[in-house]
């Protein structure tokens, strides 16, 4: 067989060669794409890699600056440089080196070529070149100035959503909003000038460089022209130079595009850099987990020290004390007195300016956090919670470093082929080596022997804090799966039967209406009698009953719709007539919830229709649809749903039941009173029922009851368990102050540090609570040490020693006995307390 003049041996024919080397040609462009396939899939990983690394080192880097740094750097200037700053970074990385690589070698390739035709039109090809070199990057200077500016303009913009985010409430208050607009719109405007100016700018270095691009094939048509016309070049050597050109000009394109995203990138890592490097940064070794506890600290307490803030002003100014370690001492003063900060001091928080704190024979200033984060307990005014679960945020205090390290290995879970996949990609990027998933609760710090003693523990240290109330009643209000916890269901419905026993006797009977399958409750809404129980998800939404289909079906099927139209329309009009004259405020609109001062035009104007006869829209009927679903009989008392209307909506109960579509099985839990109801709450559950409206002191009299059933069951600490597992919110926003407090208090009670230190944290609660909190503390740390800066002197008579601060120096020191009969400055402020 002969092929472009070569004979070749081979023993096919036409076809068979056809399709050789047409599969051939299939298998060669399937192994280059999978190449590319390879190559760019490692390029990605490579650069998530770095980026990982990179985020890592700058969240570890926050996690080392000084205290004093969060007071100028806001939240919202720190999160999206390590969120979306660095994002370009990842995509750079990946290719910074393979594309200056390949688009150079190609540049190269196809400009030897050129030289190899013509040494002269190989020159004026790249002519222009040192000029783009010269001007672009004294152009892009200019950009990248701009570049710089428009990241710090968006960090303050970020900075002032997160600081109107966390004000919210003052905004409202003080009716700042139109102020806040028009500071944000200031903050775009700026952004919007520095980017029009970048496009300007950056689309004059692309027109110029364009430009200077296009001149060369002016000259090869003229110049080279010219030498094909006297003979000295060749015509087909000319137009192989052209084509050669065209083919270079991408190359230096992506070349010139390849400086751009550097520059860029360079450009936010230096902005990035600036931020993460402040003056006064943690050692590093202070964090590491390898440091040596080397046990309780001993001995005394000697302080020595003076601090100033960053204008140079001494807020402490030799401050000298010396206390055993486990003598129980309260420190007083003036709120300028400089107390709390040398409660911060011992904690390790600031570093003082000058002086020394020594710990027996270690100073404090050298001890790891390790050390300081075990031995010290710390407790603020402010305290932050995260936004997890009561309980996972009293054992925070616990997890420093998994218990069991290399637990993993023996793990025979489903996941721990991938966790342990993880924990070797977390190596290659230069993360934690640690898994998060591991058990990490210091045990022996909490004085437990595992995880089954946990529980008692923190319902021990709520009851040290005066917290165990407040969570039982939490727990009361919670919901919990019982297939999960099978054995505390079963001990709830023991309460229910109990319950059910107690208020079957006058006058407690009048207290609770129970639900019963063919019976109406009159003190639950029209809605709650039709479903007879409890949605478990968001498929049925009780303020959107009406909306649902199926409820519409069974509606219609029960012949209800047109009456509860009828129905809504009567509740409108009793509702607008009562409330033309109320201002929104009143206290009619909480009692008929179910329409808004807002809402009283639309509902005005849609009985104006009905009145006129007009046809309503569905809208407008949907709305009517919605009140009677709202209605409670013994509560509204409008007369709407007498007792034929409740017989009907009896029969659309069993209706519902009976007809649910196998798809919506999973989305409600009924009543039954022999079975145990997961969408319902723990005290729901127990009361079966609902309270009965009108009766004087009913819900307290229930609640007296209801705990006392529990109590008797030995169900508290079971309560108290659901309620640990109660979410806090973000930033414990679920929880009131003082109980944030109160948790703060707990988890640093949790860990039995052997120096717990309380600074102006109990301030927020009563004097009853303070005085509570302080007896349980002072009776839970015998033989421990205990620093209370307190504000308001409560219960000074009861510690070791009393510290008298004033004008940043150790005024008196001493018994309370001591001072109150000698000391100034301690007389002084008991008189003004």
């Amino acid at each position: 067989m002969t092929l472009f003049g070569v004979a070749f041996d081979i023993d096919a024919t036409q076809i068979q060669f056809l399709l050789t080397l047409s599969f051939s040609y299939l298998f060669l462009v399937l192994i280059n794409g999978c190449f590319k396939y390879h190559i760019n899939v490692y390029k990605g990983q490579l650069g998530e890699r770095l980026l990982r690394r990179l985020r890592y080192q700058l969240y570890a880097r926050v996690l080392r600056f000084p205290i004093a740094r969060f007071r100028k750097l806001g939240q919202g200037e720190v999160i999206p440089i390590i969120t979306a700053e660095v994002e370009p970074l990842g995509g750079f990385i990946g290719t910074a080196f393979v594309d200056v690589m390949f688009y150079g070698g190609q540049l190269a390739i196809i400009l030897g070529f050129i030289l190899l035709q013509d040494v002269w039109l190989g020159l004026a090809a790249i002519a222009f070149y040192p000029l783009q070199i010269y001007l672009i990057p004294k152009l892009q200077r200019r950009v990248n100035m701009l570049a710089k500016q428009r990241i710090q303009n968006v960090r303050r913009l970020s900075d002032h959503i997160g600081e109107s985010v966390s004000g919210i409430v003052e905004i409202h208050a003080n009716d700042t909003a139109q102020l806040e607009l028009a500071r944000f719109t200031s903050q775009l405007g700026r952004i919007f000038l520095i980017r029009y100016e970048i496009y300007r700018r950056k689309f004059f270095i692309k027109f110029l460089n364009n430009f200077i691009d296009k001149l060369t094939p002016f000259f090869f048509f003229s110049i080279g022209g010219y030498l094909v016309i006297q003979g000295e070049l060749t015509l087909g050597a000319l137009i192989a130079v052209l084509a050669a050109y065209k083919d270079l000009a991408a190359p230096w394109k992506e070349l010139l595009v390849w400086y751009q995203q550097r520059e860029d990138v360079r450009i936010k890592y230096e902005q990035v850099i600036e931020q993460f490097n402040p003056p006064g940064m943690l050692d590093p070794a202070l964090q590491t987990p390898e440091g040596a506890d080397t046990g309780p600290l001993t001995g005394d307490i000697a302080i020595n020290v003076s601090l100033s803030d960053e204008d140079g002003h001494k807020i402490l100014d030799g401050a000298a004390l010396t206390v055993p370690v486990a003598s129980h001492v309260a420190i007083v003063g003036d709120p300028a007195s400089g107390k709390g900060e040398l409660a911060m001091l011992l904690a390790r928080l600031f570093p003082p300016s000058s002086g020394r704190i020594s710990i027996g024979e270690r100073d404090l200033a050298g001890l790891p956090e390790s050390v300081t984060g075990r031995r010290f307990g710390y407790v603020g005014a402010h305290t932050h919670l995260h936004n997890a679960s009561i309980g996972e945020n009293l054992l925070y205090g616990l997890k420093h470093v998994p218990t069991e390290p290399d637990a993993l290995a023996d793990d025979l879970e489903a996941d721990a082929d991938a966790r342990i996949d993880a924990l070797a990609e977390a190596k290659w990027s230069g993360n934690s080596p640690y898994d998060y998933a591991a058990d990490w609760i210091d045990y022996a710090a909490a004085g437990v022997s595992g995880p089954d003693e946990i529980p008692a523990r923190l319902i021990a240290a709520l009851h040290v804090v005066d917290m165990d109330e407040d969570v039982y009643g939490i727990g009361l209000r919670g919901c919990m799966n019982p297939s999960e916890h099978p054995e505390i269901a079963e001990k709830i419905l023991q309460a229910r039967s109990t319950m059910r026993d107690r208020t079957r006797d006058a006058p407690i009977a009048a207290l609770v209406e129970r639900f019963e399958k063919d019976r109406y409750n009159g003190n639950a809404t029209v809605g709650e009698n039709l479903l007879f129980g409890a949605p478990l998800n968001d498929r049925f939404d009780m303020d959107k009953l009406a909306e649902h289909s199926y409820v519409r079906r069974v509606l219609d099927r029960t012949g209800l719709t047109d009456d509860f139209v009828t129905i809504g329309l009567r509740v409108a009009e009793t509702m607008v007539e009562l409330f033309a004259d109320l201002p929104p405020n009143h206290e009619f609109f909480q009692q008929y919830s179910f329409i808004s001062a807002e809402e009283l035009p639309d509902y005005r104007q849609i009985i104006d229709q009905a009145a006129r006869g007009t046809e309503l829209s569905d809208e407008s009927r949907l709305r009517l649809l919605s009140l009677p679903f709202m209605l409670i009989t013994d509560r509204h008392r409008l007369g709407l749903i007498d007792e034929p209307m409740q017989e009907r909506i009896l029969a659309a109960r069993h209706a519902f039941a009976e007809g649910l579509p196998p798809e919506l099985e999973d989305s409600i839990a009924f009543f039954d009173e022999e079975m145990y109801n997961p969408a319902a709450t723990i005290q729901d559950n127990i009361l079966f029922g609902k309270l009965a409206h009108g009766q004087a002191y009913g819900a307290r009299k229930i609640g007296a009851l209801v705990r006392e059933v529990v109590e008797s069951l030995d169900l508290r600490d079971t309560v108290i368990e659901i309620g640990l597992r109660a979410s806090v919110g973000v930033g414990g926003s679920r929880l009131s102050i003082p109980q944030r407090q109160k948790l703060a208090l707990g988890r640093a009670v949790l860990k039995r540090p052997d120096i717990l230190i309380i600074n102006e944290a109990a301030e927020v609660f009563d004097q009853r609570t303070q005085e509570q909190i302080l007896e349980n503390l002072l009776e839970e740390r015998q033989g421990q040490g205990l620093v209370w800066v307190m504000n308001r002197i409560v219960g000074a008579e009861h510690f070791d020693q009393i510290v008298v601060m004033e004008d940043g120096k150790v005024a008196e020191q001493g018994s309370y006995a001591d001072l109150a009969e000698s000391g100034k400055t301690l007389n002084t402020l008991l008189r003004v307390a």
